[in-house]
């Protein structure tokens, strides 16, 4: 389920029980419930939209990153590799 429509659903939700409370008020709960989820259904797609759209770059950023802290996990690990073959040279010199 995208972001849009988990806003549209909660959008409808919200809508039709702020509508019915409302409705209920002039004695029309169900056309107040109604005309609420229509409201809420058409705001909460609206900021779902919104949010989404902003979803995107911040994925693409954190993919960036996570390819950058892959590349320097790989320089480390052969960096600490390295270090290995010193010491097991240094210490096959001192053993002799």
């Amino acid at each position: 389920m995208t972001t849009r429509e988990k806003g549209a659903g909660i959008g409808a939700l919200g809508g039709a029980a702020a509508g019915g409370l409302i409705g209920t008020a002039f004695g029309r709960p169900g056309m107040g419930a109604v005309i609420g989820a229509g409201a809420g259904l058409a705001g909460g797609a609206l900021i779902g939209d919104h949010m989404q759209g902003q979803e995107q770059p911040q994925y693409q950023a954190n993919q960036q990153q996570i390819y950058q802290n892959q590349g320097t996990i790989e320089r480390n690990r052969q960096d600490i590799q390295r270090q290995q073959r010193k010491f097991m040279l240094c210490e096959k010199r001192r053993n002799r």
